[in-house]
Order: structure tokens, then sequence, then C-alpha cells
């Protein structure tokens, strides 16, 4: 099996820097395995994180792309998405990154797709339990990467963010990257957080060399997950004005960030937004110089909505709202009448698996009683009538409202608990609201 420089830098401690290699559609292979090949030779690189579906649009392989970049001395990461592959096929997958002798994978629920609709048979958590059992039972040696978005500003979405996190580690994720940010206070928060909770796993910053379009872009959330700023855009703007069109700002905003994240305690920076070698190393051997001064630098990024939640600071985020009369109403049928409540063996087990034997042998009441249960789970849950309810496992969210069918909590695309895909959709990404207001008031 060939060195992993990725996986020895993390087990080591070793402050290291992975880069991300954008494998798109209108990219030229050929350009992107010179960039490898130049990365390869670039101290302080240990691995080329190879992108698919980035940002919801289909791209090369990258599979083979990082076959390539191999072939070319770069240690690849594959990004493997569930979007449009069920569980027989990213399995497939799994089995030809391994026998071709690859061990890092990113394990992600990936961007909904642009302009098509699409299935999602798994879930990121889902995925990275897929990859572990294939690792503890086949003898794959996977080393596995997930994403975590601590740039979220109100309490649901922040709280959901860390408790997935939780689950992708306790699935048997070795390590996770950061969405991308630029607020220093919720990259020491994300890493208090993991040390609060007895979670000792690596975590990479996002350090992204941002220029005047990106910044536009992610200041609308697109592509989902990422945003920036207004008062960031307005600065990027007049760097631009520049000789150099803000060249020199960009590379020594990135150099900062990357100081920062060896201050704060993270284990390496995932740098993206450059395909030029020449840049990284300079913005690598900038952050080095600049790390002794990590904590003057840090006062610069402090880049946030005026209401924002942070989980150790005082909030000026405006406060939940109480649950309603029909929450409270879900939460006492949780309680009184929900399978999971009642206790095996017991005497209300039995009678209620009488009446309802008893009504399943006549068509017309089974049919009555369906119909009943529909009427009171439409508007309640969204139900669709899909046969196979889990809402009593799911805190009465129907994951069939979730054009990504999540059961695992919101993906890292929302936004103030609204979906990435449709805003405003009664989906999971909304349940995260609910499911917080559950937790605290039970």
């Amino acid at each position: 099996m060939p060195r992993n420089p990725l996986r020895e830098s993390l087990e080591a401690g070793r402050f290291c820097h992975m880069v991300e290699i954008v494998a798109s559609r209108i990219a030229r292979e050929a350009r992107l395995l010179e960039v490898a090949s130049k990365l390869a030779v670039t101290p302080g690189v240990v691995a080329g994180s190879i992108t698919s579906y980035a940002g919801g649009s289909d791209g090369q392989d990258p599979l083979r792309v990082g076959t390539a970049a191999r072939a070319r001395g770069l240690t690849p990461s594959i990004h493997v998405t569930c979007v449009s592959k069920d569980r027989h096929q990213l399995r497939s997958m799994l089995e030809d990154i391994a026998a071709i002798g690859l061990e890092n994978v990113f394990a992600i629920t990936g961007d909904y797709p642009k302009g098509a609709s699409s299935v999602f048979d798994m879930d990121s958590v889902e995925l990275v339990a897929l990859i572990n059992q294939l690792r503890e039972r086949q003898g794959k040696p996977f080393w596995i990467g997930v994403a975590v978005s601590p740039f979220k500003y109100t309490e649901p979405d922040c709280a959901y963010q860390y408790l997935k996190l939780e689950k992708k580690f306790a699935a048997g994720a070795n390590y996770a990257i950061t969405q991308l940010g630029f607020d220093v206070r919720k990259f020491a928060e994300l890493r208090r957080y993991l040390d609060d909770h007895g979670v000792n796993k690596p975590v990479f910053g996002n350090v992204y060399v941002l220029g005047l379009k990106p910044a536009e872009k992610m200041s609308k959330g697109e592509p989902p997950g990422c945003w920036v700023a207004p008062e960031l855009v307005e600065r990027i703007r007049e760097e631009v004005q520049a000789k150099d069109k803000g060249e020199a700002k960009r590379l020594e905003r990135a150099a900062r960030m990357v100081a920062i994240l060896r201050g704060i305690g993270y284990a390496g920076a995932y740098i993206g937004g450059t395909h030029n070698a020449a840049h990284v190393r300079w913005i690598i051997e900038r952050g080095e110089q600049l790390a002794p001064q990590w904590e003057e630098v840090a006062k610069e990024f402090t880049y946030a909505p005026k209401t924002a939640f942070y989980m150790y600071e005082k909030s000026t985020a405006p406060p939940l709202v109480p649950l309603s009369f029909r929450s409270r109403a879900i939460n006492a049928f949780w309680h009184l009448l929900s399978p999971k409540q009642v206790r095996e063996g017991s005497v209300l087990e039995k009678l209620v698996k009488g009446v309802i034997g008893w009504i399943d042998r006549s068509p017309s009441l089974s049919h009555s009683l369906a119909r009943a249960e529909f009427v009171v789970k439409s508007p309640a849950f969204g139900c669709q009538e899909c046969g196979n309810c889990v809402i009593p496992d799911l805190q009465y969210v129907c994951p069939q409202t979730c054009p990504k069918q999540l059961r695992n909590g919101p993906c890292g695309g929302t936004f103030n608990g609204q979906c990435e895909v449709i805003p405003h959709n009664n989906s999971s990404c909304g349940c995260s609201i609910y499911c917080l207001q559950k937790r605290q008031n039970l």
C-alpha cells in the first residue's frame, strides 16, 4: 500500500495543507493534472481534494482525475457524493476506489443538481457508515473525511450542524473539513464544542482565496452553504481597483487565515479558490511567518450578521419561539401512543396489536383508518403516503418533504432554517428549528 501523507500528518498531529482541485465540466483535464504535478512538489501540501458535483453541477469523474493525479505524485482525496447514486452504486464506486489503491475519501451528501430533479438514496451519515462497514468487514483501508458548517447564525442551524458532525464521527469518520466562512469566532466555537464534548478528532479549516465574483455570489448563498458578509464584499470591491486586481490582498487574507487556524488548534488548512501552485506555496509560507501573531491577526476576521448566534457568547439573535399548541399536542402523542414508547410485551402493546389486527381483517375499516390517518398527517407533517412511515423515529418530521430525503438532520446548505433547494419549503432542514425546540421543552 502506498504512503498516505494526509493520514500520516493527521495521526502525527502535524499541521498540514490540502488543496481543492475543482474537476468541473469546463476544466480541461490536462490543466488539472498540470496543477496536480506542481502541488505534488509544494512543501506542506499533503493531498489534493478532487471535487464531484461542486455547486450542484456535474463535472469530470473524480476517480479518473484522482488516479491520474496520483500518477503525478499528488495524493488524492476523492469526493464521494450521494447525488444521483443509490447505495449499490455508491458501494460499487467505493470498491473501485479501494481496488486501485486509493485511501482518502470525502463523504458528503452533495449539492442538489442544478436544473434537474435527483434521487438521494443516502445522506452523508449513512454514507460514512457504509464506508466504515467496508473498512471493518472487508479490510478496505479508507481514511474518511466529512464536512461541517460552523457558519450558521441561528441557534437551531448551529446546534444541528454540530450534532450531525458528532453522528458522522460516531459512524466512523476520521476527520472533518469546515465549510467556507470568514468568522474567527465560529472557527473557535467549533473547536471548543468538540473539546467540550470529548470529540478528539482533527479538523481542517476552509481557507478560500476569495475574488470579487465568487464573493458576490456567496453573499447571495450560492453555492449552498457558503456565505460572505456584505462588508467583506465591499472591501474586496475596493481592493480590485488596484493594479494587480486585488491579488496581493486576496493571498494575504488567505495566509492570515492559515495562521489563525494554526493558533486556534486546527489540524490543517483546506485551501480552495485557486489552482495556482505558486500562490498556494506563498500562502503556506506566509501563514507560517504570521503564526506567532495569530491573535492580533484574528481581530480582522469578524464578518458575521448583526444578530448572529454564538454558542459560547451572549447572543443578540432573537429567542426561539415557544412551542405552539400543535407541537405540544404532537409531543403528547409521542409520549402516549408512539410505538417507541410502548414497552414490548406489555399489556398495552398486546391491546394495540389486537385492535389493529382486528381492523386489518376488515378492508373497509382498514381503508377508513388509513384515510383518517392521512387527514391528520397530511397537514401536520406533509404526509405523501409513501407507505414506509418513519416519522416516529425522526421527531415527527417527514423526510419525504426534503428534496434530499435527509434522515439525519439538515444539510450544510440550510440558511436560517430554510431549504437550499426550495426556500420556505416544509422540509427536514426546517426541522432543525422544530427538533431543537422539542429537545429544549421535553
